[in-house]
């Protein structure tokens, strides 16, 4: 993602102007009428790994699939942009209930992602399902509840997304959960790397 061109000041609406501001090290843009300093700072997307405790003793992992672009047509944790206002906590929780209709128990923080061709942070909680009264929201096509050999690793949307259901798999299979950070890069259109394929695979 290019950085922000910021060209008006969003105080005054006056043509800014690119400058270091005193006691700073990169360019800002800089309003010369009211003297506004426009900071592009990475957004927060938080999230959730929603789990079912089926009555099998096999646990159920809440997929999303996707209704909108980018990556329409691949499943998803559910997550999206966290609101000004809300902790990350509480925003976890409200994008789960938008987008799978579900409604969960926010647990531990589980993973921190740096995406940082994207000015992102990706955030994921540990979330348990209260119950399968779901009603996926219009950004959502549909749900499904899978177990570990039912992740569609190579139909998933996003490097995050991949990244926190192997890291919960890992975890779940240890008997210990911890927390997992990263940094995510960018790959290119031609075939999937190999930390994107189904990690059961060599």
């Amino acid at each position: 993602m290019p950085y922000p061109d910021i060209r008006f000041c969003r105080l005054c609406g006056t043509a800014t102007q690119q400058q270091i501001p005193p006691m700073e090290d990169r360019l800002r843009a800089v309003c010369p009428a009211c003297g506004y300093v426009d900071y592009i700072n990475p957004v927060n997307v938080v999230g959730t790994v929603p789990i079912w405790a089926h009555e099998d003793g096999e646990p159920r992992i809440l997929l999303c699939l996707r209704n909108i672009e980018p990556r329409k047509g691949y499943w998803t944790l559910p997550a999206g942009f966290l609101e000004y206002g809300e902790t990350t906590a509480d925003g976890a929780a409200r994008e789960t209930l938008e987008e799978a209709g579900a409604r969960v128990e926010i647990g531990d923080l589980f993973a921190a992602f740096d995406v940082v061709h994207a000015g992102q942070l990706h955030l994921f909680y540990r979330a348990r399902l209260l119950d399968l009264d779901l009603a996926p929201g219009p950004e959502t096509v549909e749900n499904q509840l899978v177990t570990i050999d039912e992740i569609p690793w190579d139909e998933l949307a996003f490097r995050t997304v991949r990244a926190a259901l192997a890291a919960w798999v890992a975890d779940y299979r240890r008997g210990s959960f911890g927390l997992h950070t990263g940094d995510i890069t960018r790959w290119d259109d031609g075939p999937a790397p190999a930390d994107r394929r189904d990690p059961r695979r060599p």
